[in-house]
């Protein structure tokens, strides 16, 4: 057993299972992944319904985070405490993390909170990996993918 997730397990009230463990571990090799992804990494023979379970666990103690951008399965990460946000190739869907450039949450302040008392704002940028970058088309000024004016009056 690693001392380290054992006495981190039970500073948040929770037990230590060898479920939890192999989770936290299989998530500290496999960033931003999804249940199914971490119930095979664990290599503990977990059903996925045992791994959802951890994983609604650790998020509740603020053990880990979960991560749900738009079009996707919720993503899990260890990385926690500090104010990052994240980067998803619209092409692979490749998550890596990104420092906040303000520091502090929350990094972005609304016009009107409508009465809610904001503690976080979570941002997400979209664009290509550098793998992604190098297969795609070459670059096409904007302009050459836009309809012209007589192909959207046909």
């Amino acid at each position: 057993m690693d001392v380290e997730l054992g006495t981190a397990l039970r500073a948040a009230g929770l037990r230590v299972t060898p479920g939890r463990l192999a989770v936290l571990e299989a998530l500290a090799e496999h960033p931003h992944s999804t249940a199914e992804r971490l119930r095979v990494a664990s290599g503990a023979g977990l059903s996925i319904q045992s791994v959802h379970n951890v994983l609604a666990d650790l998020t509740a103690a603020r053990m880990i985070r979960r991560i749900e951008s738009a079009g996707s399965a919720a993503l899990y990460e260890r990385r926690i405490g500090d104010n990052h946000h994240h980067v998803v190739c619209t092409t692979c869907g490749l998550v890596a993390d990104v420092d906040c450039a303000h520091g502090s949450a929350p990094c972005l302040t609304p016009i009107d909170t409508n009465g809610f008392a904001i503690a976080t704002a979570e941002v997400t940028f979209w664009g290509l990996c550098s793998t992604c970058q190098g297969s795609v088309l070459p670059a096409l000024p904007m302009t050459s993918l836009l309809p012209t004016i007589k192909e959207i009056d046909q």
